[in-house]
């Protein structure tokens, strides 16, 4: 049975997430489709315990913690939720309704389709390192879903990033032993991040190898019984043998847009071209905000993600209903929104 809806939003970030926000206010039904099994996107995947800060009026919280306030924020316009299914086909020029079909035959008709999908479909970069593979889940891990399973361990983590640099700040609290290990001496994330991880290395709390790189990983019964480290450069090189119970590896995200690239959309670098008034792509009532979408100055913050939605649900209520203008109405103020909302108190 084909479900009909205002909207349909490729992606449960928390881009798409506050886009349904932003729609339910207009008064725009809307359906979310995920290929992950939980809404949140990398935030729920990738680093659900990591601190953000840059949320407004909100000083610190988890990225956890912040995709349970957007559900919560999206409560009251009961927005259907496809979790675990990929949106494998989007036909419409945006004259008339889109179809859109999911890999599990769900199949909506839409007027808009606002794509949200961060980096798209992604995997974790993966460690080339004999054993990794079988190991996977087990003692080598891509993501931390709950870092208490850390707490007493010998962690060695892999990678330059801010994902790895965060995690070794994270971990040297609780864990038995840190060691992060990079392929090269400068790092790729946030300055003050490496200042921390530096002193921690004075501290003597963690241990940082640079111009490294993990070779073999030895197991049995699915542990760890040593990793063979290579540090200097191919010809010039010792080997070190280190004894870690546990590897994280974060080596950033393998993005790849998958069927998206086949929509007939304007793409630029793996992102989806868009204007800045609307955020429309190139087929009128198809937009697209967060990581994905390109414009210039594009700048990849959840932060610009929620200016961007808000912009986008504006323009689809103007395609949905064209002619008519739409009057920006405020929250604190407007009986309509407000009745949206649930917290009317007119009778």
């Amino acid at each position: 049975m084909t479900i009909k809806t205002d909207a349909v939003i490729v992606g449960a970030g928390p881009c798409g997430l506050f886009q349904v926000f932003e729609l339910g206010l207009h008064g725009l039904s809307a359906h979310v489709v995920d290929s992950i099994g939980a809404p949140g996107g990398q935030c729920t995947e990738l680093y659900p315990d990591k601190p953000i800060y840059d949320i407004p009026a909100i000083p610190v919280c988890t990225a956890e913690e912040l995709v349970e306030r957007l559900l919560k924020q999206i409560e009251p316009f009961s927005p259907g939720m496809h979790l675990g299914e990929e949106v494998v086909e989007v036909s419409g020029d945006g004259s008339g309704p889109f179809r859109v079909v999911t890999n599990a035959g769900t199949e909506f008709e839409c007027k808009t389709v606002i794509i949200a999908g961060g980096v798209g479909s992604f995997q974790p970069r993966k460690l080339r390192a004999s054993g990794a593979d079988e190991l996977e889940d087990k003692a080598v891990f891509y993501r931390v879903r709950d870092a208490a399973q850390f707490a007493g361990r010998d962690v060695l983590i892999a990678g330059g990033g801010d994902s790895a640099l965060d995690w070794a700040v994270a971990l040297a609290g609780s864990a038995r032993s840190v060691t992060l290990v990079h392929r090269r001496d400068e790092y790729r994330g946030a300055d003050a991040t490496v200042a921390q991880a530096k002193a921690l290395q004075a501290a003597g709390k963690i241990t940082m190898i640079e111009r490294a790189v993990i070779k073999n990983i030895d197991h049995e019964g699915g542990r760890i019984t040593g990793v063979d480290v290579r540090v200097g450069d191919n010809t010039d090189y010792t080997m070190q043998r280190l004894t870690p119970t546990d590897v994280l590896v974060f080596f950033g995200l393998a993005p790849k847009l998958g069927p998206i690239a086949n929509w007939g959309l304007s793409i630029t670098r793996k992102t989806i071209d868009v204007d800045t008034e609307k955020f429309q792509t190139s087929v009128p009532g198809i937009f697209a905000v967060g990581d994905i979408n390109n414009y210039p100055g594009k700048k990849k913050l959840i932060l610009s993600g929620f200016h961007e939605a808000a912009l986008a649900a504006v323009a689809a209520k103007a395609h949905i209903e064209p002619g008519k203008k739409v009057h920006l109405q405020y929250t604190t103020t407007s009986p309509i929104v407000q009745k949206r909302l649930g917290v009317s108190t007119e009778s």
